[in-house]
């Protein structure tokens, strides 16, 4: 009888621990999915109609067309720009450089650099989880809005996550890793104020 009641305590409390279920944004598939309409060239992804990775261009995280007033006499009283993406920047003022780099996507695309020079009014898109920038290469201040797929997104400064560590990194890895010298490793963590032992 004894033995019963452990049993079912036991099953109980595993049943418990085991239900507790955690909430996150998906993992992408790909890199990005740039929606088309032409169902004789894409790439099916979750039922999605992609164009195919290697046929995309800046042009397809890129819009202009905030610069000009948008159609508002529909029932919502309001244009709406669709565009997908995990984060979203428009530009209000200045010229930024902005830009992604792909990951392993297939042969063609390792590491391909997607960027764009971007002026009052234009959008771009930046794909979730790619290492991505913005640069202000106007000769005054940039003024521009991001918006963020997910209600915590969170952001890693690459250089930040990787020269100041706690505890750090061994110099030995990055070294490696830039296909750099130790000493370049070391100056590079000084200039992060932080202590490389």
């Amino acid at each position: 009888m004894m033995a019963l009641k452990s049993f079912v305590l036991i099953t109980a409390i595993f049943s418990v621990v085991t239900s507790i279920s955690h909430a996150s944004d998906p993992s992408p598939l790909q890199d990005f999915c740039v929606a088309i309409n032409d169902t004789m060239a894409h790439v099916l992804v979750n039922g999605k109609f992609c164009k195919n990775p290697e046929n995309v261009t800046a042009e397809d995280f890129f819009s202009s067309s905030l610069n000009m007033p948008g159609n508002t006499s529909n029932q919502l009283g309001f244009a709406v720009t669709g565009v997908n993406g995990s984060e979203i920047i428009v530009v209000l003022e200045g010229i930024l450089y902005a830009g992604f780099v792909t990951s392993t996507t297939g042969p063609n695309m390792k590491n391909k650099l997607f960027s764009k020079i971007l002026h009052s009014g234009d959008v771009f898109v930046f794909p979730i989880g790619l290492i991505h920038f913005l640069l202000n290469v106007g000769k005054t201040k940039a003024v521009a809005f991001a918006g963020l797929s997910s209600p915590l997104s969170g952001y890693n400064i690459v250089a930040n996550t990787l020269f100041s560590s706690h505890p750090p990194i061994n110099d030995d890895i990055l070294a490696k890793a830039f296909q750099v010298d130790k000493k370049i490793v070391d100056y590079i963590r000084s200039q992060f104020g932080r202590d490389n032992n």
